[in-house]
């Protein structure tokens, strides 16, 4: 959590700014109070994309898949106004570090902190799938570590079981170098193709290296390849 920056808006829509809490592509996401006094998080678009009617659509889909999803398993759907000039969502407020953070910061879980987790992520893919969901960028940075358990954040992405995603054909899809193995247009989604049984690929918990290796130079963008999109994963 960092203090407001010169720039940064003092009110978003009822709700007053107090500090902040993190910021990406897409925005950036303000701790706020509501007239009442409660903490909530308020995530706040970049003002170039408010013209973009695509980015509106994908935004109000992230509204609709929070709220389908509900509170327990990610951070509740307070208020939101998709059609403001500015597009913005405020959800409740969760204290805890995201994944991510907690490794990065604290190194590895210890064993049983790791088997909890995995436990408790697979409670809530189990409830992402029964709203007819795929969240499509489960990654650590967008798992929080509440008190109460593991809350999926981030539904920028999710995909409908049983439409076609939000997604340009033949774009990659998710946060590279985890990105969707398959992201076929025209035909149903299937929970398996982005979440794996658990047990199949560890995560960040207790191992002593990264589940990504860091390369000493840069990577080449991910070409945007039909084929990488519609390749079948490897078992």
């Amino acid at each position: 959590m960092d203090a407001l920056r010169p720039g940064d808006p003092d009110r978003i829509g009822d709700y007053t700014t107090v500090a902040r809490l993190g910021s990406g592509a897409m925005g950036s996401v303000y701790l706020a109070r509501s007239p009442g006094g409660r903490e909530v998080a308020v995530k706040l678009v970049r003002p170039e994309l408010a013209d973009d009617d695509d980015f509106r659509t994908r935004f109000r889909h992230e509204v609709a898949a929070m709220r389908a999803v509900g509170g327990f398993w990610t951070a509740a759907v307070v208020d939101a106004d998709p059609d403001a000039a500015v597009p913005w969502l405020a959800s409740e407020y969760v204290p805890g570090p995201t994944l991510h953070t907690a490794v990065a910061t604290q190194g590895p879980l210890p064993e049983p902190e790791a088997r909890a987790l995995a436990a408790g992520l697979a409670e809530a893919l189990r409830a992402i799938h029964a709203a007819g969901l795929i969240h499509r960028d489960l990654k650590p940075a967008n798992v929080l570590l509440a008190p109460t358990g593991p809350r999926v954040i981030d539904f920028g992405i999710a995909r409908t079981l049983d439409g076609p995603g939000l997604t340009a054909t033949g774009l990659v899809v998710g946060t590279p170098p985890l990105p969707v193995p398959r992201t076929d247009p025209g035909r149903p989604a299937d929970p398996r193709e982005r979440h794996p049984r658990p047990g199949r690929r560890p995560g960040p918990r207790h191992h002593r290296r990264t589940p990504v290796r860091l390369r000493s130079r840069p990577r080449p963008p991910l070409p945007h390849s039909p084929r990488h999109s519609h390749s079948r994963p490897r078992p």
